[in-house]
């Protein structure tokens, strides 16, 4: 398998130009300490986009945005410019890639989680059906507002993400199953009868298999490969 996949196309337009530009001019801060361009700026990627500026154009106040305004020759330019370019995505797939796909796909799903978990910027919504009782939102402290999200709100997703990187690293890692086997073999096949072989355990067999053990572990590791399908739409940063 050879996979190369470029960053997302992002759009660079008069605004992005005029911010280019006067990369000089200090950031404002909103009232909640978040920095954006000052409008100085916005008043220069306004004439660069359309030749002139809208007077009652403000910043932040989509009300007051104008959709229809004539473009300037520039930002028609880099619209062209933004429709000749692509993602850069490249996929080749060799017959053995498929032999275990299962472990193909976790040798890139897994370093990928635990990137997505610690560059995260927010959380998904998590059912309380699918994490223990203690992280439910039945379990947080009563939310002040109708639209807050709960106290565990953030938790839940951290447990999902470490259950699904649970999952893929024992996927991963092919010998997890080996502590559950203890002991030594000893043993022999007779010949019955009927002409069948039996396997009969010598007297120095002492192999053990811990099914119960194994057994709890497999449960999480399904349990991570659930979540990870029913959450696949929320993978995002």
């Amino acid at each position: 398998m050879k996979v190369y996949i470029g960053p997302y196309k992002s759009w660079f337009g008069p605004y992005q130009l005029a911010e280019k530009l006067m990369f000089w001019v200090p950031k404002d801060r909103d009232e909640y300490g978040f920095e954006h361009n000052s409008d100085r700026v916005h008043r220069f990627g306004e004439w660069l986009a359309h030749g002139s500026i809208a007077p009652e154009l403000k910043v932040g106040d989509p009300s007051k945005w104008i959709e229809d305004r004539p473009k300037t020759w520039l930002y028609r330019f880099l619209e062209w410019i933004d429709s000749k370019r692509e993602r850069t995505v490249s996929v080749q797939i060799d017959r053995y890639d498929t032999w275990g796909m299962c472990e193909t796909l976790a040798l890139i799903t897994l370093p990928m989680l635990k990137q997505l978990k610690a560059s995260k910027q927010g959380s998904p919504f998590i059912d309380d059906e699918d994490v223990p009782e203690h992280l439910r939102s039945t379990s947080a402290p009563p939310k002040e507002n109708e639209g807050d999200t709960d106290d565990n709100h953030h938790a839940r997703w951290d447990w999902v993400l470490d259950e699904m990187i649970f999952a893929f690293e024992h996927k991963v890692d092919t010998s997890w199953e080996d502590e559950f086997y203890t002991g030594t073999h000893d043993f022999s096949f007779v010949k019955q009868e009927d002409g069948n072989f039996q396997m009969v355990r010598g007297p120095n067999d002492t192999a053990h298999w811990d099914k119960e053990g194994h057994d709890i572990i497999q449960a999480r590791i399904t349990n991570g490969f659930r979540l990870f399908g029913r959450y696949y739409e929320s993978l995002w940063d």
